[in-house]
């Protein structure tokens, strides 16, 4: 598969979750204090993310 999400541990002991397309980081969430809590955020993404607007700031 071409893309993934991943939850992972950072050094501060917080779950946050990635998204990768080809083994190249897409973008990294904030931190979590609970796996269940980085999950529902992959769960939102999946969610909500097909009809979020773009917004372009340049």
């Amino acid at each position: 598969m071409a893309h993934k999400f991943e939850i992972f541990k950072d050094k501060a002991g917080e779950y946050r979750v990635r998204f990768k397309y080809n083994n190249e980081v897409m973008f990294a969430s904030e931190g979590y204090a609970s796996k269940a809590s980085a999950q529902n955020a992959i769960e939102s993404i999946k969610k909500n993310g097909p009809d979020a607007p773009v917004e372009d700031n340049t």
